[in-house]
């Protein structure tokens, strides 16, 4: 057989059945993503005779002879595509894995197909940009400061470093590698929501050809571990091993089998025998409280950090300042009611997986793609009992992460495997496995209480949660206390009271997701506001103004908190209500639509701190090299966040040199120094700010070293051009890093930072939507949001960072949603059945940035990639309300939920 690849012949032949995304791959064409191996997400796109097609879904064999092009070949022999370069200049991109499928795509569209973009791209799916940056690259549109002078690249819009080889197919991500003598991991896993293994007979599965090993929990660490990373292990339950001889839901690996191929790993899983003892499962939250419930954990205690084991509480919460119940009862107004939030799934096109391998020096190597890579060695070292520095934990560039790669899913399957069987391994979760055995957004029960006086102020504020936490509790304590924390205490009211429960249920973990809880007590929380204001014939916007906190009061939220760290750094929520107002109130689109369409509009804000609580750390390090460029060195993980942009901005404004000259290592534990984590708003705030110290500490030690070979005062010096100076004398750091090796000194340079204190970012979206009373069928015609995040680093970075998280909160809030059955299994496991944001699916944002600067983030900049997803849903909400009169309580609002309370009030 002949194929012919990038102009190239190639002789190899595929194997039986082989897809053409793997055996691109094989040939080492790693541009060419897995997303879904279904066809959903294009990912895997190529051109197949000029055509774009689905990879995945071709037979290799169907190629012979005839042209495919991946992302590597497609601007031949003479460099870059033209539609490669309009992306690179759009910086049509964030994460980057879906962006070689796009560019493929994108760059075979005729004239006819680029008016309906729609229709033409609804192959492939973004889940981080929100497609505005997409759409620009097919206008031709840059975005990028073409021009920026050594020492101003900070506040600029700079490209990602990263660009020139995502848009190519060169960046690497997780499984972009070869490794000799790999062996394959394929996991079997429980199909019972909660039982207990009697036996597993392996012996069928250990006669299957090239079968290794099949590792089961007699041959795993006994160790109670948690999925979650946090720096501080309390924050989360120990109540999960790396395999259970008890399995708590539909999906939980039972075993591991290590083979030569992925095939012959899955017909060994085929050939365990598993004799299961049926345990009584909870599926309902509410009914998992109820006294006299099966329990779910019996055996862990206090000890292991869990509430109350015997009333599958996990955790759980309650506080009140003042009277709520007597100010309610003397308040003007008042509104009671209970909204649900559900399971919503992370999607990150690059699923779960890593390689692990033992180096001649001994050492433990894990490349994964996680948020948490310092995190991930130090509980690896702890449950194989490993020095830590046998242990090496790594990522590449990451496929998306959005808190659910703040968890260990894979990486200790992966050492267990490589420690038993002294041989490199893999394991890839696949799309299905993603949905069913990693973690999901927390479903919540929120029932509020609140009330207000005849001039608009809150009088009484009152949240009951009860946060679904599914079979184990990462996370669960921490994303109910925050979901309880910046959601009320936004808002000036002298009574409130909190009461908060996570618990257990027989269902697939939840765990981090981009809010972290406030999400679903915003939806609460917001409708409350708005309810309130029209009893009081009060503008939802004026209500807001007449509460929010202001520079000087107090952030309260009960029970008292323990940490008194929290700022107002920068306060732009005033100003970011008047952007959005503004905006709102300008003519915009007029659609031209019948009388059964009601128009309405909604408004929500957020607050959120700026890093976590109890601790966030981060190292930084920076060194001159000879020839006048900066080697930095970070932890934090580079994800789409843009981080790795940003860090080089700040080292470069520094440094008075240009982000050219700054060399970044990142995401690598054998680098040294620690890195909690990508997490938690911590990229920029606190990450940023270990760059920031080491950058300063640095030119301080170029000025002294100037200084002292002119013997005179470093007060006289200062930087400028990439070079010290001091009156007419210059000293380049090329010549200073001569000088510094002549010495035998190198010039360098460590900063850190604690996480403490913290600040806060503030968000205001506003949305105006249309509802066809006789459908139930919904449109967005305007979309605008206003974001506080201090001096903005890269406008272009942070405005994508908005769109995205709007974009991925509306597929949240309009039909993304994760189905489980009355058994607990999810029955919805792909994308195609999920309904992931499409181009057509997502308006364009509006993105106004408040004027502030914050006196504690670095160079007065504070995050802003988790906050712009949480008050969307509530927005859209109040917007919903506000265009039929009807207040719908239950996301996702998708017409057949709209459409029976629609027809009840104005019928057919």
């Amino acid at each position: 057989m002949s194929f012919e690849i990038n102009g190239k012949p190639f002789s190899q032949a595929p194997r039986a059945g082989q897809c053409l995304r793997t055996f691109l791959r094989e040939l080492g064409h790693f541009g060419v993503k897995k997303g879904c191996d279904a066809g959903d997400c294009g990912a895997c796109t190529v051109l197949l005779d000029g055509e774009p097609v689905h990879s995945c879904l071709i037979p290799a064999f169907r190629a012979e002879g005839r042209a495919v092009t991946t992302i590597e070949g497609l601007g031949g022999d003479h460099g870059a595509h033209p539609m490669q370069q309009a992306f690179l200049a759009a910086q049509g991109f964030q994460c980057g894995f879906c962006t070689a499928g796009m560019i493929l795509t994108c760059a075979s569209l005729n004239q006819a197909q680029r008016t309906d973009l729609g229709t033409a791209l609804k192959g492939n799916i973004c889940r981080c940009t929100g497609y505005r940056s997409i759409e620009d690259a097919l206008l031709g549109k840059s975005n990028v400061d073409e021009s920026v002078e050594r020492g101003a690249a900070f506040g600029r819009s700079l490209p990602a470093p990263a660009g020139p080889d995502i848009v190519r197919g060169k960046a690497r991500y997780t499984f972009d590698t070869e490794l000799e003598g790999l062996l394959h991991i394929k996991l079997l896993r429980s199909p019972h929501a909660h039982a207990r293994i009697v036996a597993i007979d392996r012996s069928d599965a250990l006669r299957v050809p090239g079968v290794h090993a099949v590792l089961t929990h007699e041959d795993a660490p006994t160790v109670l571990i948690s999925t979650a990373r946090h720096e501080k292990d309390w924050m989360d339950p120990e109540d999960t091993r790396i395999l259970d001889d008890v399995v708590r839901f539909i999906g939980q690996k039972v075993a591991a089998v290590v083979a030569e191929s992925e095939a012959a790993a899955e017909e060994a899983c085929r050939q365990l025998k598993v004799d299961y003892e049926i345990l009584p499962a909870l599926i309902d939250p509410e009914q998992a409280m109820v006294p006299g419930a099966p329990v779910i954990h019996p055996d862990r205690t206090t000890a292991n950090r869990v509430a109350d084991a015997q009333r599958n509480l996990v955790a759980e919460t309650h506080g009140e300042f003042g009277d709520v119940a007597a100010a309610l009862a003397t308040s003007a107004a008042t509104f009671e009611g209970t909204f649900y939030s559900h399971r919503v799934q992370h999607a990150a096109l690059e699923t779960h997986g890593g390689l692990a391998w033992i180096d001649d020096a001994g050492v433990l190597n894990v490349r994964t793609s996680t948020q948490v890579p310092f995190l991930t060695r130090r509980a690896l070292a702890d449950i194989f009992q490993l020095p830590m520095d046998k242990v090496r934990v790594f990522c590449e560039r990451v496929g998306g992460g959005f808190g659910g790669k703040q968890e260990m899913f894979v990486e200790d399957i992966l050492a267990l495997a490589a420690l038993k069987t002294g041989r490199p391994v893999k394991l890839e979760l696949t799309r299905e496995e993603q949905f069913i055995a990693t973690s999901t957004r927390h479903p919540m029960r929120v029932h509020i209480k609140a009330g207000a006086d005849a001039d608009g102020k809150l009088t009484a504020l009152q949240l009951d949660v009860l946060s679904n936490t599914g079979a184990y509790g990462n996370h669960a304590g921490p994303v109910m206390f925050h979901s309880l924390s910046e959601s009320i205490a936004v808002y000036n009211c002298p009574n409130k009271r909190v009461d908060g429960f996570a618990v257990y249920t027989n269902t697939v973990p939840s765990g981090a997701f981009r809010g972290y809880g406030l999400p679903q007590t915003l939806i609460a929380i917001e409708a409350t506001i708005d309810e309130l204001a029209k009893q009081l014939g009060i503008s939802p916007y004026e209500m807001r103004r007449r509460n929010i906190v202001r520079p000087g009061d107090p952030m309260l939220s009960p029970p008292p908190s323990e940490f008194h760290d929290v700022v107002y750094g920068s306060y732009g929520l005033d100003q970011c209500l008047d952007l959005v107002e503004r905006a709102m109130r300008t003519e915009g689109p007029q659609p031209e639509l019948s009388p059964e369409w009601l128009i309405g509009d909604g408004v929500a804000l957020t607050m959120i701190d700026s890093a976590p609580p109890a601790g966030h750390l981060a190292d930084a390090m920076i060194a001159l090299n000879d020839d006048g460029g900066f080697d930095l060195t970070v932890g934090t993980a580079e994800f789409g966040n843009g981080t790795s942009t940003v860090h080089r901005q700040i080292a470069a404004t520094m440094l008075a040199t240009t982000v050219d000259r700054i060399r970044l290592r990142q995401s690598d534990t054998a680098h040294g120094g620690h890195d909690t984590g990508a997490y938690g708003s911590a990229g920029m705030f606190v990450a940023g700010k270990a760059t920031h110290a080491a950058a300063v500490q640095l030119a301080t030690e170029l000025k002294a070293a100037a200084a002292s070979a002119w013997l005179c005062d470093a007060a006289s010096c200062t930087l400028e051009a990439e070079a010290v100076v001091s009156g007419v004398r210059r000293m380049s750091f090329v010549e200073l890093a001569r000088l510094a090796r002549e010495r035998g000194e190198p010039l360098a340079a460590h900063g850190d930072s604690s996480g403490t204190p913290r600040s806060v970012g503030f968000n205001v979206q506003g949305l105006r939507v249309a509802v066809n009373k006789g459908t139930g069928e919904l449109r967005i015609l305007r979309s605008v949001q206003a974001a506080d995040a201090g001096v903005v680093a890269n406008p272009m970075q942070c405005r994508g960072q908005v769109e995205g998280g709007v974009a991925q909160a509306l597929g949240a809030a309009l039909y993304e949603e994760m189905a489980i059955d009355t058994d607990g299994r999810v029955i919805n496991a792909k994308f195609r059945d999920y309904h992931l944001p499409s181009f057509a699916d997502v308006p364009r944002t509006e993105v106004f940035f408040a004027d502030t600067s914050d006196t504690v983030g670095p160079l007065g900049a504070k995050s802003m990639s988790e906050s712009p997803y949480n008050p969307v849903a509530a927005a859209l909400g109040n917007a919903i309300a506000d265009a039929t009169g009807i207040r719908f309580t239950a996301p996702p609002f998708k017409p057949d939920r709209l459409f029976p309370a629609l027809l009840e009030k104005f019928g057919n």
